[in-house]
């Protein structure tokens, strides 16, 4: 059987168009492992505020501006791509300015807080505007059984991007620590090892990816952002026909934001509860990404097999495992462990969350559907993080009890996923008409 079977993919679809697709995850992957997971995170809590007990706030308060911005933006955006089949330039134009935003923290410095808190909003947001656009494109490449696989395909091959541009930054601040460098110094030069991961990455997608869509409107009847308010509110008017979407992107919004808080929280918690420098940090998140990998390759397969639902069920009683096991971490070697889990469960679960939106998508709104999905993603990068960061505050900076709150996103998003019909959403998709 091959691991890359061709009638997984819709027809007049070739594979390296798909491998094209999939090197966006490789080019962008470096981004969350880099600057919002292993190193940037730490760095702003540790120097750029100076290690005030108020840091870890700060920066979650910092991502969750991000966050709120996307929400606002990104289904309108959305729906203008849909109507004006332009998903491929804006996904351009986010990547430009992602790059763009990473290289500017490489000149973020202690005491520049205001600087480091508007380049980290600016590169998070134009990482989620891609990565909703990257996504929209899915259902255009991988037939109805097979979503789960395809979708695994990019993600895993995404941890392999996160693992070469950690791996660059690990290399470089082994050498530097090693010749006495002050993380002031090297902490920057990642920065930048990432952008330029990024950028020339995603230059394979851009020569090989297609945008099939076609315009739903004329160039005489388009009329900008207005036009794409209109659809949106027209997909808001009709929400009832989609109710097992919208409890999809309850049961989203709660694991996610879960995972939120290991992404942006997993550096500050393994320095401040466990004792890890640096160095150990970055190694213990180059694990996860192999884990991931692995995790998001394997459980696509499995998940074609034994379904959406039943796969992203185990994977959120996965996480609730992982959670259990970093608060009981005393020393490295149940940390360790707890990261292999979490490792396993990020690749799974992002897959197959994926994979379920592209079933609940009517073929004339995949960008905004896909919009739609990111904006209970954001939601949740907003109340994940902030929640940790509130109870580390409010605890004095008692990091196992806002780690081990963390558990209940993923059971919130236990008990949303129990209303969540996939043949029944998958119809109320297929049926819908182009208005």
């Amino acid at each position: 059987m091959a691991l890359f079977p061709q009638n997984a993919l819709n027809d007049g679809v070739l594979k390296r168009e798909v491998f094209g697709w999939a090197m966006y995850d490789f080019a962008n992957s470096g981004y969350t492992t880099v600057v919002l997971t292993a190193v940037f995170n730490a760095y702003f809590v540790s120097v750029v505020t100076g290690g005030a007990s108020w840091g870890t706030l700060a920066w979650t308060l910092t991502v969750a501006a991000s966050s709120l911005i996307v929400m606002f933006t990104l289904p309108a955006v959305g729906a203008w791509a849909d109507l004006h089949a332009a998903k491929k330039r804006l996904l351009a134009l986010a990547t430009m300015a992602c790059v763009l935003g990473t290289c500017a923290l490489a000149f973020a410095g202690p005491g520049d807080l205001w600087f480091a808190a508007l380049a980290v909003i600016a590169s998070n947001v134009a990482y989620s505007y891609g990565e909703s656009l990257i996504a929209a494109f899915l259902p255009e490449l991988a037939r109805y059984d097979s979503v789960g696989r395809v979708s695994g395909w990019g993600w895993s091959l995404g941890y392999l991007g996160g693992m070469l541009a950690l791996g660059l930054s690990l290399a470089y601040v082994l050498s530097a620590r090693a010749q006495g460098v002050p993380a002031t110094a090297y902490v920057p030069v990642t920065m930048l090892i990432t952008a330029g991961v990024y950028a020339i990455a995603s230059l394979v997608t851009f020569a090989l990816l297609r945008e099939r869509a076609k315009p739903a409107l004329s160039p005489s009847e388009r009329s900008g952002i207005a036009d794409s308010l209109q659809r949106l509110a027209t997909t808001f008017r009709q929400a009832r026909r989609y109710g097992d979407f919208l409890w999809f992107l309850a049961c989203s919004t709660s694991y996610q934001a879960g995972i939120s808080i290991v992404i942006t929280l997993a550096a500050v918690f393994a320095k401040e509860a466990i004792g890890f420098t640096d160095a150990d940090t970055m190694l213990l998140i180059f694990l996860v990404n192999i884990a991931s990998a692995l995790g998001a390759f394997g459980f696509g397969y499995w998940q074609d097999r034994i379904g959406d639902k039943p796969a992203l069920r185990l994977t959120l009683f996965g996480w609730i495992a992982m959670t259990a096991l970093a608060v009981m971490a005393t020393g490295p070697r149940l940390f360790w462990a707890a990261a292999v889990v979490a490792g396993l469960c990020m690749g799974s679960s992002q897959s197959a969350g994926r994979a379920m939106v592209s079933q609940f998508t009517p073929a004339d709104r995949r960008a905004e559907f896909f919009s739609l999905w990111t904006f209970a993603t954001r939601l949740a990068a907003i109340v994940g993080p902030v929640t940790y960061g509130v109870l580390a505050l409010l605890t004095r900076g008692n990091h196992r009890m806002a780690m081990a709150a963390t558990a209940a996103f993923f059971l919130g998003g236990l008990l949303c996923l129990r209303r969540v019909d996939p043949a029944r959403g998958t119809a109320a998709a297929r049926a819908t008409a182009t208005p």
